[in-house]
């Protein structure tokens, strides 16, 4: 059987999404996971604060959303899948996404993965 990682060996730069990770960041992830229809979607652009009520963030968690800090939500406990279906509702993509993780403007990211044109 393969070494599990360790939670406590960090990686900087890195968030191991544990189980107190995920307790932390249920609401957020809750919200995430509702994302699954356009009707959800175009509800939740119209008006973010009510569809953020139906989840019960916080208000820490509600201002990370506005805020579009992504990272901030990553450490708050949102898991990867349901914060990149929140993040497009605002046309972050993937590669934007991963842009604004790691501190890059898009361009810079895309040239560090080699690929020409990607979205």
């Amino acid at each position: 059987m393969s070494q599990q990682l360790d939670p406590d060996r960090k990686i900087e730069g890195s968030y191991i999404f544990t189980g107190p990770m995920s307790q932390k960041g249920y609401a957020l992830n809750k919200l995430g996971a509702s994302l699954v229809s356009d009707d959800a979607r175009a509800s939740f652009k119209a008006d973010e604060d009510s569809y953020m009520e139906r989840f019960e963030l916080t208000e820490t968690q509600k201002k990370l959303i506005r805020d579009r800090n992504w990272i901030g939500c990553v450490k708050g406990g949102a898991n990867i899948y349901f914060l990149y279906k929140i993040t497009s509702v605002f046309g972050d993509s993937l590669y934007k996404l991963g842009a604004k993780q790691a501190g890059m403007s898009y361009e810079e990211f895309l040239r560090t993965r080699k690929i020409s044109g990607a979205t």
